[in-house]
């Protein structure tokens, strides 16, 4: 048997299971390489006039639900 936090790790995972879910793994960027924000600001300098990206925020503007934000 394992340390105390072993096992409640394992009977939360073996809850989720029994619940139907099961563990995905994803990779992401990793936020922290110097590159990152370079990365960031060519992808965002490649949609500047680009007009589907405009349509798309246009779009997401207006059906935004922001009563309540501050």
């Amino acid at each position: 048997m394992g340390t105390p936090v072993t096992t409640r790790v394992q009977k939360r995972r073996d809850a989720l299971r029994m619940a139907g879910l099961r563990p995905v793994q994803i990779w992401v960027p990793d936020t922290r390489r110097p590159s990152f924000a370079e990365e960031c600001h060519r992808q965002s300098e490649s949609l500047r006039n680009d007009n589907q990206e405009r349509e798309i925020l246009e779009w997401a503007a207006a059906v935004a639900d922001t009563e309540g934000w501050e």
